[in-house]
C-alpha cells in the first residue's frame, strides 16, 4: 500500500527527520515517495506537525558541508511552511517519551518524537525507521515499508 493511501483518514502526520531530508535534497529513491505528502501539506488536505528534533537532525549536514542555502530551505520546510507547527516538547510530552523508552527501548530522541507527535494529536508518524512501527500506541508509516510493497 502507498503513502497516500496510508494517510487517507490522517488529518494531522508527524514529520520525522528522513521525510523532510528526502523531499528538500530531492533524494533519488524516496523523492517519488514523500512529494505527494508534501502537496497534501500544501494544499491544505494534510496538517503537519514538526519538532525541533526533526529540525536540528536536518541541520546537520548542511552545518558541516556550510551549506547555507540547504539550511534555509530546511528552516523554511519545518519552521515556515504552509499548514505546518512546529512543536517543542513539554513535560507531559517528556513524561510520555520516558514511558515509550521504558516499554520499546528505543533511543530516547525517537521516543521524543513519538511523544511529541502523540501530545499533538497527529493520526500518523511518518519515517523511514522501521524500528518504530513497534510502537503500537501511535500510527507509525515507515516509507520502506511503502517502497517495498
Amino acid at each position: 500500500m502507498g503513502i497516500p493511501e496510508r494517510l487517507q483518514g490522517v488529518k494531522r502526520v508527524f514529520l520525522d527527520t528522513a521525510p523532510v531530508i528526502y523531499y528538500v535534497e530531492r533524494h533519488p529513491e524516496y523523492a517519488a515517495l514523500v512529494t505527494p505528502v508534501f502537496d497534501m501539506i500544501d494544499e491544505g488536505g494534510l496538517f503537519a506537525v514538526t519538532s525541533p528534533i526533526t529540525l536540528a537532525e536536518c541541520l546537520v549536514g548542511p552545518c558541516r558541508n556550510l551549506q547555507q542555502t540547504l539550511r534555509d530551505a530546511f528552516r523554511q520546510r519545518i519552521i515556515g511552511a504552509n499548514n505546518t507547527v512546529f512543536v517543542g516538547p513539554d513535560a507531559s510530552m517528556a513524561q510520555q517519551a520516558a514511558e515509550l523508552r521504558a516499554t520499546y527501548r528505543l533511543s530516547l530522541l525517537d521516543c521524543l518524537q513519538i511523544a511529541i507527535a502523540l501530545g499533538s494529536g497527529c493520526d500518523a508518524f511518518l519515517t523511514n525507521d522501521l524500528a518504530l512501527t513497534c510502537v503500537k500506541e501511535a500510527n507509525v508509516i515507515a516509507l520502506c515499508e511503502a517502497k517495498a510493497g
